[in-house]
């Protein structure tokens, strides 16, 4: 059986836009594994290669911080392999399962998220669901979905239900699951996931100080919801990307891991 995970560089092998798409990938992984949101080596991040409806996806086997532009894998929105490296690494199902439904129903998703952090698994498994009690928080104020648990992803016909409890929101709470988020671009949808995290943190840190939680009124949630919508002063992911390229640089150098980029 093969599982090293040195794996040689496809540069040369594949388009341009496809390289791009696997170097700004595997700097996501790396980024969620950076700010702690990485749950072993579960958990998955899809973009889809500008101009096909092919994905690219992890090996399932790799560690976070591990994962290079070359060591990921080329996938159909079904889920069937086009190209992997030369391992014995396969792929995760509910890979395919949940991010392939959200690829195939919303063309204007690029890249999906999931995460089992705690603090989302915390707030997936609170009836209240996430709480608008802070500008964090309240960004996603009538903006995110609820998708009830039925066990594993690994079923085709669970695709229908998550697409429609999604909706037209680019957040989702998988209920006694996890988090999940998605976006035009990659940069976008890691902003996304890094606020929803951030957002579920400081409500599992309020509600254990066990003392009165305060709610803005409708009129101040209405307005900050609006004000954070992308269309009305920027999209948030685009300009925070570069910096979280340097801060990636900046740490790379002391991990020891081969450069994401390879």
């Amino acid at each position: 059986m093969r599982y090293d995970t040195n794996f040689r560089c496809i540069r040369d092998e594949v388009s341009l836009g496809e390289w791009e798409a696997r170097v700004q990938l595997a700097a996501c992984y790396r980024l969620v594994d950076l700010f702690g949101m990485t749950d072993l080596i579960y958990n998955h991040i899809t973009v889809r290669i500008p101009g096909t409806e092919q994905l690219l996806i992890n090996l399932y086997g790799l560690l976070y911080k591990e994962i290079t532009a070359s060591s990921l894998v080329r996938i159909d929105v079904e889920g069937n392999i086009l190209w992997k490296p030369e391992t014995d690494y396969g792929i995760n199902v509910a890979g395919y399962v949940i991010h392939g439904a959200i690829h195939k129903a919303r063309p204007d998703v690029a890249s999906v998220i999931h995460t089992h952090t705690r603090a989302g698994m915390a707030v997936s498994s609170m009836a209240c669901g996430l709480l608008p009690l802070n500008q964090t928080g309240i960004r996603f104020h009538g903006r995110i979905g609820y998708h009830d648990y039925e066990g594993p992803a690994i079923d085709k016909d669970e695709r229908d239900r998550l697409v429609r409890n999604l909706g037209e929101h680019n957040a989702l709470i998988l209920r006694s699951h996890g988090l999940l988020t998605c976006g035009p671009d990659i940069p976008q949808a890691f902003n996304l996931m890094y606020q929803l995290e951030m957002a579920c943190r400081a409500q599992v840190d309020a509600m254990a100080a066990r003392t009165e939680l305060i709610v803005p009124s409708d009129e101040v949630l209405a307005r900050t919801v609006h004000l954070y919508k992308p269309g009305t002063r920027r999209p948030y992911g685009v300009l925070e990307w570069p910096a979280m390229i340097r801060l990636l640089e900046a740490e790379g150098a002391k991990s020891g891991f081969p450069h994401y980029a390879t």
